[in-house]
């Protein structure tokens, strides 16, 4: 009888502190909302396209974070004349960014943890990463969602960013099949694959600066 009043007080607590952390959560997702709003609209931006209000598409876009499984990925672009351009090329700066990134950490990994001494093949490796990031712009297109887009006018230009959502399970795939194409041009990409396939499937967070 001790026991089952203990295991019910124990989860009593387990529950007031999953309540606690998730108004907690709520709290602070809210005072975020606000300062973000307030920061937009202070300092000139708009809601790019659509019928929606930008309070509406940031509530939203912090709706969809909350799964896990998405990582929010910025691209953005300085100077543009027209909001197509200024999507597009923000659209395939986010791709650069989220390549780059890609290819930093498996290198991280690479250097850090296989056992391999680089020195007199060094070549092979920078082609590898060459190739791999290439491939992971081509492969991660897939797999980005557009959650909201903002722009801002700078006398006959524009600034853009764009936020986008990426589903780390299927990016992990777009990552894998980045991989196993640039396998096929590199000779480090087959010799170590098994062993840089676990680095790849890894995820990362995207971080970007406002």
């Amino acid at each position: 009888m001790k026991r089952i009043i203990f295991m019910c007080v124990l989860w009593l607590l387990s529950s007031c502190m999953v309540c606690a952390q998730s108004r907690m959560l709520k709290r602070e997702t809210s005072k975020m909302y606000k300062s973000k709003i307030k920061e937009y609209k202070k300092t000139g931006w708009q809601l790019a396209g659509g019928s929606k209000t930008l309070e509406v598409a940031l509530l939203e876009h912090y709706e969809k974070m909350k799964d896990s499984q998405n990582v929010e990925l910025v691209g953005e672009v300085s100077q543009c004349k027209s909001l197509n351009v200024c999507k597009q090329t923000a659209y395939n700066n986010a791709l650069v960014t989220y390549a780059n990134l890609a290819g930093s950490t498996l290198k991280g990994r690479v250097v850090s943890d296989l056992n391999v001494d680089q020195s007199n093949t060094e070549g092979e490796f920078d082609k590898m990463y060459a190739a791999y990031e290439r491939l992971v712009q081509q492969e991660v297109k897939g797999v980005l969602t557009e959650s909201y887009a903002i722009y801002k006018e700078q006398g006959s230009m524009k600034q853009y960013k764009v936020f986008f959502l990426i589903n780390e399970e299927k990016a992990s795939a777009a990552r894998i099949r980045a991989l196993e194409r640039a396998a096929k041009e590199t000779e480090m990409a087959q010799k170590y694959a098994r062993k840089i396939a676990d680095f790849v499937r890894e995820g990362f967070e995207t971080e970007s600066d406002e």
